[in-house]
């Protein structure tokens, strides 16, 4: 079995992976056919002239083109007479990008941009991933939701609202593009960690196709962001003049998921090899989804799976970076904080490795390595200090709403209801997670205890955007003196010891996972999204960072080698695709997978454009 495990980023990324005679799969464009619209071309043809040109943000290079396509595509006179090439334009963006005050106006800047020259937009990004991922995408991104009405200027992807139901079969062809690789899709209804904001949540799908296009090399003509407008239980937005959406409380019950499935029949009957990724879907709706379409599709849900993975890579290397093997997953005590969809998902991701680990007997042994808290407290037994041990309490309103995938972290020894700093002081854990959405519910005196029973504890206060974290960088390194492994799901900066020594900080972000997940289940061409992508995507990624890194508290590669890190993610979940008999590619003979991943990745460079009136 071909495997990534146990190799440094360099070494996946220059060895690559011989395949000899196995017949793997992979787009005709990868061996050398050219059909494959993510694969670069030499010229690009199109049967736009003119000012429709210049105003085409996949085809506009601004400043940048020839004296002899402005002659061909009918732009002479139309820009200015002195062509810049990127270089130029890279400078002029960025020096006007860096007079701007607020991480909000950068994004207002940036999505102006975008809308105007992808191929420059993408450029700009690439080269300066780690300054800016945090503006197109978390923290800033949040910020962008909850304003999303009033800064809006220009539409980008779909909306499929439910004055549009029985209308959806005949609205995707109102999409400009036949090739669709990636769909990401939301239904507004738990954006990050700020709750219902409805039609507003297109700025997340927005976001993440960017990191799709920018870390995983997905070509800008085939992504597709969509928002699905069920309507908002958000008063404030019900109640503003200026919100874009559908102004009546949510659907649901059987009307909510008859709509999402003639939305998916819909798309899969245009684009039947594109995957869809669904996000920000609230608790049980997201699993309800995930569970109904993910043997039927190729789709996955982000919150609980692609988290599940980054969150699993980080405890992995975490164990690394205190001397123990990975296999000794099942020895760690585990509290998680958040019982919502992303809770339970990356719990269950934990208890996936731990049986794959072959470590534990059972899922249910597995279980035991891992209390669960909500917003009431732990999942315990409500007979629990009663005078009857075995009473069960049948009025108890939370242990009844309880779904089966929850009921499963309930611990029948304990009692219901206890407070996180009492979880603390009975477990004694190795590991806190944090998705709650809710800031402060790390309190000092939970991090303090947790201190006082482990060397190095590890801090995962992993909700975003920052401003919703369970705890801050500062507070975590504060309250263990300098001793915690501390990831986040939005950055933070590295913080100065009182010995002079630094902080590490990680983000602990999907942003690791879902780009390179795309990548492989695209380039494969994977007829389903299966478990085992996401445990490797996991295994990938905790063996990423060096030892010497490892011993600084550093998890994972910084957000500049995003690229890198989804090209050893993809090249992984092409082996597994192809492993698994899901993909549908098929692969010359002799191939270096790891070589083909690379070559289908979209480099942002302007290429010749020739204009063809028989061109669609």
């Amino acid at each position: 079995m071909l495997s990534a495990r146990g190799k440094t980023l360099s070494n996946i990324i220059q060895k690559g992976y011989h395949l000899g005679k196995r017949n793997y799969g992979l787009p005709a464009s990868a061996i050398g056919l050219g059909t494959d619209p993510r694969k670069d071309k030499t010229v690009q043809l199109t049967s736009l002239r003119g000012v429709n040109i210049i105003h085409d943000p996949l085809l506009s290079k601004g400043t940048a083109f020839s004296i002899a396509e402005r002659e061909r595509l009918s732009i002479r006179g139309l820009v200015p007479p002195r062509c810049q090439e990127m270089d130029k334009q890279l400078l002029r963006i960025k020096r006007n990008l860096d007079a701007l005050d607020t991480p909000l106006a950068k994004f207002v800047f940036l999505t102006a941009l975008q809308d105007r020259n992808e191929t420059l937009f993408y450029k700009l990004l690439i080269k300066h991933l780690d300054e800016l991922a945090s503006i197109i995408y978390t923290p800033t991104v949040g910020e962008a939701c909850l304003m999303s009405h009033s800064i809006y200027r220009r539409s980008r992807g779909m909306y499929f609202s439910s004055q549009d139901r029985g209308q959806m079969s005949s609205m995707v062809y109102n999409w400009a593009h036949d090739e669709v690789d990636v769909i990401v899709v939301t239904d507004g209804s738990r954006v990050l960690g700020l709750g219902d904001l409805g039609a507003n949540g297109m700025q997340i799908p927005i976001g993440k196709l960017s990191l799709y296009v920018a870390a995983g090399g997905i070509r800008p003509r085939s992504v597709l962001p969509v928002v699905l407008d069920v309507g908002t239980n958000n008063e404030a937005l019900l109640n503003d003049p200026l919100y874009l959406g559908m102004g009546h409380p949510r659907l649901d019950g059987e009307e909510y998921y008859s709509f999402v499935d003639e939305w998916v029949t819909a798309v899969k009957s245009r684009w039947p090899n594109a995957l869809i990724q669904f996000e920000d879907f609230k608790y049980p709706h997201a699993y309800n989804l995930l569970e109904k379409y993910q043997d039927k599709v190729t789709c996955f849900n982000d919150d609980i799976q692609s988290t599940s993975a980054i969150t699993l890579a980080g405890i992995l290397a975490s164990l690394k970076a205190r001397d123990l093997p990975q296999d000794a997953l099942a020895k760690e005590r585990i509290v998680c904080v958040g019982a919502g969809s992303a809770g339970v998902g990356v719990c269950e991701g934990i208890v996936d490795a731990m049986v794959d680990q072959g470590k534990v007997a059972s899922r249910e042994e597995a279980y035991q390595s891992i209390w669960m808290l909500d917003q009431h407290g732990l999942l315990g037994n409500p007979a629990v200090g009663s005078a009857d041990p075995n009473q069960v309490i049948p009025d108890d309103d939370r242990n009844k709403n309880l779904d089966t995938r929850q009921q499963c972290y309930v611990k029948a020894n304990m009692k219901d209801r206890l407070s996180l700093e009492e979880v603390i002081e009975q477990v004694k854990p190795t590991i806190i997670l944090g998705l709650t959405g809710v800031p402060g519910v790390f309190s000092e005196k939970a991090i303090r205890t947790m201190a006082q029973y482990q060397e190095k504890p590890i801090v995962f206060p992993l909700s975003n955007p920052d401003t919703r974290a369970e705890c801050t960088a500062e507070e975590a390194f504060k309250w263990t003196d300098g001793r915690a492994i501390f990831a986040s799901g939005s950055p933070f900066p590295d913080v100065m010891l009182p010995n002079g020594k630094l902080g590490r900080t990680n983000q602990c972000n999907n942003s690791y996972s879902f780009p390179g997940l795309g990548l492989g289940i695209t380039v494969s061409r994977a007829s389903r999204v299966t478990p085992s992508m996401f445990l490797e995507t996991a295994k990938t990624i905790a063996d990423l960072a060096t030892p010497a890194q490892l011993k600084e508290g550093i998890l994972f590669p910084g957000v500049p080698h995003l690229r890198d890190v989804a090209l050893a993610v993809g090249t992984r979940i092409c082996e597994v695709a192809y492993e698994e008999n899901v993909a549908t590619a098929v692969l010359k003979e002799g191939e270096i997978l790891s070589d083909v991943v690379e070559s289908s990745m979209f480099s942002p460079e302007y290429v010749p454009l020739v204009h063809s009136p028989f061109v669609h």
